[in-house]
């Protein structure tokens, strides 16, 4: 995940020189592509970056992954995950699921359809942590990262200058986490989303 931030400097130059859009200070959390693997089989074999899941694998762990043909299939998905971290699902390892719809995918491996314990999904999915999986840190940085980051344009912040003194703590307190929770509130309690993000600013004390 490091080396997709050490890009950003970058990223944000060409922004700037082309369109004049000035990022500002990212959210820790990154909505990137992961596996999420049931939290009785992580505790159970200390599993919490893929490359604990190469080594566990290695000693014949039992395993079967549901996800979409996308992610089975890219050269970039799981291939890419398994040449970084030294394993090879069998073809009855995998659980394919038509679509990319991830909470299908979760609720594969919450509810152990065909045998599943692990889920592709993304980083701030909300049914991850609420339905009891954890998803597996990506050491490497194989996939790309995708932080929450609020963007303006230069003339704008110009003028408001302040807004990025304000926007900072609010994106500075959206890790993983609190991510997957406010994501679960909508997603799986069924709530506004309006309402999620104002009960969420107001608790933390950046809005009244």
């Amino acid at each position: 995940m490091e080396i997709g931030r050490r890009r950003l400097p970058a990223v944000k130059q060409l922004d700037y020189d082309k369109n004049r859009i000035v990022w500002l200070a990212p959210a820790p959390a990154n909505n990137t592509w992961t596996i999420a693997v049931r939290r009785d089989v992580a505790d159970a074999n200390r599993l919490r970056t893929l490359a604990d899941l190469g080594a566990w694998l290695g000693r014949g762990g039992r395993f079967k992954l549901a996800a979409s043909a996308e992610f089975i299939e890219r050269p970039d998905a799981l291939p890419a995950f398994q040449n970084a971290y030294g394993f090879k699902l069998r073809q009855d390892q995998l659980l394919a699921l038509a679509g990319g719809d991830t909470s299908a995918t979760v609720k594969a491996a919450a509810e152990q359809t065909s045998g599943v314990n692990a889920a592709m999904a993304y980083g701030t999915d909300g049914p991850v942590a609420a339905l009891g999986l954890v998803a597996l840190a990506d050491p490497k940085g194989v996939q790309p990262v995708y932080a929450p980051t609020p963007i303006i344009r230069a003339d704008a912040l110009a003028r408001h200058p302040d807004i990025a003194v304000w926007l900072k703590p609010v994106f500075q307190s959206l890790d993983a986490a609190t991510l997957q929770k406010l994501n679960a509130s909508i997603a799986l309690e069924g709530r506004n989303a309006r309402q999620v993000a104002a009960g969420y600013l107001k608790r933390k004390g950046f809005i009244q």
